[in-house]
């Protein structure tokens, strides 16, 4: 989209262009024949501005709550925040005079940080930039934002401000998975070190945490990993005062685990070795942050929990303890591996469907399913675990607490 057609889009013919699309319900596989049909309304480039916009705000509902106010590039959504996260981050820098969104998209950081502190946002494509003014007026209409249509890696920034950086981690349509490549690299972040002041550095959550090994070795980084609802969504590198988990003795001890919605949130304490068990009462399975935060020992000692393997990240435990960190099930029966055994269980249980899940077994799922042949009732319904326990492969039958 070209920037006076979205400036065209905010203008009256624009608004009515985007009535008309979105009264026809419009799908992408009917791109073409709706536009063609609205085109004949309004000018080409409109009608095709209108439409697309329409599309994007029905995926945007999935990560913004006023979607439906916004604009939006499609590139730029793929890759923008979900709100949820941006208001959670944005809590770091509450009480910072100023904060720098270095390539602020189409605002979606910046909706959180606006709440918080004053804000300079820096993107160097002048439409992105101009949607994420628009976006951010329809949250914050009166909150203290500056704008700067420039390529911020060739800017001198303002020295006592805290930062905030968004790096692209796409190269057309392949994502990128070295921080060295990401555009800019992370080492652009290393002069900004010596400041103490506050920097975070969203990554993807795949990072090879090899490659942080040199900023966390200067007691003043952390990596969060953060999910949302289970789901891992990214890791964020954090530099400066805010900083806390770091300590020397444990080599994961600079990770942070968070989840959400909840916030709860761990990071590394010192604790006793976890032994392993065969299943009790309990079976426990981790968010995934704990997993990437390497947090799945430390967890288990909070929760009076063994592992079911030492190389094996599912926990048992007698007694429930309630955990926003994973996810608990009752263990209804558990036995070393037959597929001949497991056809009997359920058959004898008449459970008439499963769901499966598999840590550590190299079974093909959609085959274990057709071989139980399951005869029983739909609404009679059990989790089947398949993994390892103390080395030897394992079945466990669990229902969700």
């Amino acid at each position: 989209m070209e920037l006076a057609t979205f400036t065209e889009l905010l203008s009256p013919l624009g608004q009515s262009a985007l009535l008309s699309a979105g009264a026809l319900n419009p799908s992408e596989e009917q791109f073409l024949p709706l536009y063609t049909r609205l085109a004949k309304s309004y000018p080409a480039a409109l009608a095709k501005a209108a439409l697309e916009t329409i599309l994007l705000r029905q995926k945007a509902s999935k990560k913004f709550t006023r979607a439906e106010q916004m604009y939006f590039v499609r590139e730029a959504l793929e890759q923008a925040t979900h709100e949820s996260l941006s208001l959670y981050r944005a809590q770091r820098f509450a009480g910072q005079v100023e904060v720098l969104d270095l390539g602020c998209g189409i605002g979606g950081d910046s909706i959180g940080l606006a709440g918080v502190a004053a804000v300079q946002a820096y993107e160097q494509d002048a439409v992105r930039l101009a949607m994420a003014q628009h976006n951010l007026s329809t949250y914050h209409p009166t909150a203290q934002i500056s704008w700067h249509v420039q390529d911020f890696t060739q800017t001198t920034l303002p020295p006592h401000a805290a930062l905030w950086l968004d790096p692209a981690r796409r190269l057309g349509q392949k994502r990128i998975s070295s921080v060295q490549h990401y555009q800019p690299p992370l080492e652009f972040i290393r002069p900004y070190l010596k400041r103490r002041t506050l920097i975070g550095v969203k990554l993807s959550p795949a990072v090879n945490l090899a490659e942080l090994s040199v900023y966390e070795g200067q007691n003043t980084c952390e990596v969060e990993f953060i999910s949302y609802e289970r789901e891992l969504r990214e890791a964020v590198l954090w530099a400066g005062e805010h900083a806390t988990t770091f300590d020397t003795r444990a080599e994961n001890s600079y990770r942070r685990a968070t989840v959400l919605p909840s916030g709860e949130t761990l990071t590394w304490q010192e604790h006793a070795p976890v032994s392993t068990s065969l299943p009790l009462n309990w079976l426990y399975e981790p968010d995934p942050a704990i997993l990437r935060a390497g947090l799945v020992t430390l967890l288990a000692s909070q929760l009076s929990a063994f592992q079911l393997d030492a190389n094996i990240a599912y926990l048992t435990a007698h007694e429930l303890q309630t955990t926003a960190f994973a996810r608990a099930f009752s263990v209804v029966a558990h036995f070393p591996f037959s597929l001949k055994q497991c056809r009997a269980e359920l058959r004898a249980r008449q459970i008439g469907k499963i769901t499966v899940k598999k840590r550590g077994s190299p079974l093909d799922v959609l085959a274990f399913e057709r071989a139980m042949k399951l005869s029983g009732s739909a609404e009679r319904h059990l989790i089947v675990f398949l993994t390892h326990v103390q080395g030897k492969p394992w079945v466990i039958f669990g229902e969700a607490v």
